[in-house]
């Protein structure tokens, strides 16, 4: 079976939605920044001010090529992987890749609401959250749309597992 990959923004949902999908299919779970922080041994904020957002980048492409075609995993991205290294690339060519397209504000209220302090790139404490988020945004979306499924706002895991249904 298809590895399944959760990609879109920070706080789309991806590792909700990919925990309830992952029981469901009987597949592993895997939020790749936080695999990436159980083996640096410390924060993603940590890892940005101490060795930098390129060294996190190349820690994260390093993480998803381990990642082998057929694990049966589910895999939630950190919201900027697929956008560096020829990530993308590698996603859809070892599974199934779902964009959870959720509007910026939402994505700004969910921020707010669980104040996630350690996301170093949209921080619940940013004065411009919502105008970061947006341009984050726009930047991205090219790449988010070369996902194989794209899901636009809130979404079920029935519509998503009807929707990869096509694909596994």
């Amino acid at each position: 079976m298809k590895n399944i990959f959760l990609i879109g923004m920070p706080s789309s949902g991806k590792s909700t939605l990919g925990k309830r999908i992952a029981a469901i299919l009987h597949y592993r779970f895997v939020d790749t920044d936080k695999v990436i922080v159980r083996e640096e041994g410390r924060s993603i904020a940590e890892i940005f001010a101490r060795s930098g957002e390129a060294y996190f980048r190349e820690t994260e492409r390093d993480m998803l090529r381990s990642i082998r075609a057929g694990s049966n995993l589910v895999v939630s991205t950190g919201g900027g992987m697929p956008c560096f290294h020829g990530n993308m690339d590698y996603i859809n060519a070892t599974g199934v890749s779902i964009f959870l397209d959720v509007p910026v504000p939402v994505l700004a209220r969910r921020i707010l609401a669980h104040a996630h302090e350690d996301r170093p790139l949209n921080n619940a404490s940013d004065p411009e959250l919502l105008a970061t988020l947006q341009k984050r945004y726009e930047d991205r979306f090219p790449v988010y749309t070369q996902a194989n499924i794209i899901i636009s706002g809130e979404t079920t895991e029935d519509e998503v597992l009807r929707r990869v249904g096509e694909w596994l």
